[in-house]
Formats: C-alpha cells, structure tokens, sequence
C-alpha cells in the first residue's frame, strides 16, 4: 500500500510541476507549483522523514499563500487570474534543459556508486542536527528564539499606533 501511494504522488508532484507550465495565469500556476510541493512533503512522510516532509508541507503553504496574496495586490489583471503565457523562450529552455537532463542521467549511471557503510542512526533528525550543530545547538536554539522575539517587536515598533489608540 505504501508503495502504491509513493507512486500516485510522485507521478502527482511531477504532474503538477509540469502543470505549472502548462496553466495559462500566475495564479494557477502558484497553486499547481503547492500542490507539486504538497505531493513531495507528502512523499517524504511515506519514506520516513517526518520533520523534514512536516517542515516542507508547513514552508510550502505559507510560501505559496503569502505568493498568492501579493499576486492579487500587485498584479494588474484580477487575481492573477487573466490568461498569460508562463513560458518564455520556449526554444532556449526547452534545449538546456534537454541538455542538463541528459547529462544529470549520464551521471547516474556513469558514477560508481559507493555501497552502504554501517546502518542508520535511530533519530536520523537528532544525528543531522548533532552533525550541523555539535555543541552548539542550545546556542543556535536560543539565537532562533532571540530572532522570533526581534522580528516581533519590529513589527510592533513600527506601527503607527498603539494598542488603545484605536479612534484616531
């Protein structure tokens, strides 16, 4: 069952991937390019990756929504929604990604591929992090929560008004 559904999503996220070039408006395009990344957060649940297919599933939805947003703020047509051609020089792309697709699958068979040496470690999340980090991970830890609380209180600085000045 697995297996099955590994299979529907990959063959979903590349589907939506092409998809987002194949769509005539930004704005479907942005929620074909969510739906491709959804595929993979879900795929990289499936194979046991669970912080990093949370973490992208989480990124991916706040990225494309805050996207969507400012596409209907900015863009001249209603919602990014008007037809519009999302390909450009159709021929030049079309010929270098020929050419990097070629060689990336010349370089899979052409490498050696080195055999597996020991097994996995039980908290693959825990064994990356220790390996980025060392000992410094309660510093980084800290440093992110000292960020959040600096990014906060910008934005509560740079409002005009205050909490109880709302009359004027």
């Amino acid at each position: 069952m697995e297996d099955a559904a590994f299979w529907v999503l990959a063959v979903a996220a590349v589907g939506f991937g092409i998809a987002v070039f194949i769509v005539d408006s930004m704005a479907r395009a942005t929620f074909s390019l969510l739906a491709s990344f959804l595929c993979v957060g879900a795929v990289l649940l499936l194979v046991g990756l669970h912080y990093l297919g949370v973490l992208v599933i989480l990124m991916m939805i706040m990225e494309m929504l805050v996207m969507a947003v400012f596409m209907v703020m900015y863009m001249m047509n209603p919602a990014g929604l008007m037809p519009m051609s999302m390909l450009h020089n159709k021929r030049g792309a079309l010929a270098v990604s020929g050419v990097l697709f070629a060689a990336l699958a010349a370089g899979i068979f052409a490498i050696p591929w080195p055999e597996r040496a020991g097994r996995p470690p039980p908290d693959p999340a825990f064994a990356l992090g220790e390996s980025i980090m060392g000992a410094k991970m309660l510093v980084m830890m800290v440093i992110g929560i000292a960020i959040l609380a600096t990014m906060i209180a910008t934005v509560v600085l740079a409002t005009q008004r205050g909490r109880y000045d709302r009359d004027a």
